[in-house]
């Protein structure tokens, strides 16, 4: 059986420009901060882009795309800061306690669906304390490693998050869980939990998988049991929205309540999904994708959807050169009126 692809590993990316790198415990946590060096000397705005690693992966496996962001936000040569930030999810990394519970079904993971959403939601927790916390290891009262060297209160007033895989996944759940969390960056991750793990039941062969019932059986079975049913109702964004059963709300019936109370209000959204991607395919977001659309495109919510045709399970250059563009024109908007400073 294929080895688990690694998305990160496409070819013909041109060399990066390598950035400072920081490396702090935080909470308990190592984290990854980059760009606290080459911050503007008269910056005390920061903003901050969390990045969110794949499945079987690390926070070191996100340098290059740091770098990447980081040295063309370096040529537009504003005051406004802006640093990269990655950690490593639960059982990755330096967080690793057993190897198996990372892998799948097929490979005789049987509680692979557990595990994972156990992962996403426990990143964003995660992710959540670090947005609470990390600013005063990193300025304090203007003598921590970030601080200004003329004397200048530095903060982080404005978050963007970039994840790939499990990480969109995980960047899909933080944008509605947390109002400081502001635009995303969602590359090959799936906003509706449910939907992708019954075809990947699908494809796996499940004996719970209903070939009678289209899967509707598998959920409440042994493989997708009832807290995990009850877990999805409560952080996915698909049921949070529409709820979990079929067909989908009317987009005139989701409401700017339910928005608000979804933390998106006004929020930017960049899907980037491989039109060829097997493990998570973009049919498992698609109609999602398509409600949320439609329902956000008058509740000042941007939402861009890409679709790379005959690409897989990659994050290949031209994603990352459209990932790059979206995160720069997000915090060029966190100061709209404000002129770039040369």
């Amino acid at each position: 059986m294929a080895a688990t692809p690694n998305p990160l590993a496409s070819s013909g990316s041109a060399p990066v420009p390598s950035v400072s790198r920081s490396t702090l415990t935080v909470s308990g946590l190592k984290v990854d901060v980059y760009g606290l060096a080459e911050l503007h000397p008269a910056a005390t705005n920061v903003s901050c882009l969390w990045l969110h690693h794949p499945r079987l992966r690390s926070k070191e496996d996100m340098t290059n795309i740091a770098g990447q962001v980081l040295s063309a936000y370096h040529q537009k040569q504003t005051t406004r800061g802006l640093i990269a930030v990655a950690f490593d999810q639960r059982n990755h990394g330096t967080r690793l306690v057993d190897e198996l519970a990372n892998e799948d079904w097929r490979r005789g993971n049987k509680t692979h669906a557990q595990d994972m959403l156990g992962t996403i939601t426990g990143t964003v927790v995660d992710n959540i304390n670090l947005l609470d916390l990390l600013p005063g290891y990193l300025f304090g009262n203007g003598d921590g490693p970030g601080a200004s060297s003329n004397g200048g209160k530095r903060h982080i007033d404005h978050n963007l998050v970039l994840g790939i895989s499990l990480g969109g996944h995980t960047a899909w759940q933080l944008l509605f869980a947390d109002p400081r969390v502001t635009a995303g960056v969602m590359v090959i991750g799936c906003p509706d939990y449910m939907n992708l793990m019954k075809d990947r039941a699908r494809l796996s062969r499940l004996e719970t998988y209903g070939q009678s019932d289209e899967g509707a059986s598998f959920f409440g079975s042994k493989d997708f049991p009832d807290a995990l049913v009850a877990t999805c109702n409560k952080y996915d964004p698909k049921t949070i929205l529409f709820g979990m059963d079929a067909p989908y709300a009317l987009e005139a019936e989701v409401s700017a309540r339910k928005f608000t109370q979804a933390n998106i209000t006004g929020k930017r959204f960049q899907i980037l999904s491989g039109g060829a991607d097997k493990l998570v395919p973009y049919s498992a977001s698609e109609p999602f994708l398509q409600h949320f659309k439609a329902a956000t495109s008058a509740a000042n919510i941007y939402v861009e959807d890409n679709v790379y045709l005959g690409i897989g399970h990659q994050f290949t250059p031209n994603m990352k050169n459209d990932a790059v563009r979206f995160i720069l024109d997000s915090v060029a908007l966190a100061d709209p009126t404000a002129p770039p400073k040369i």
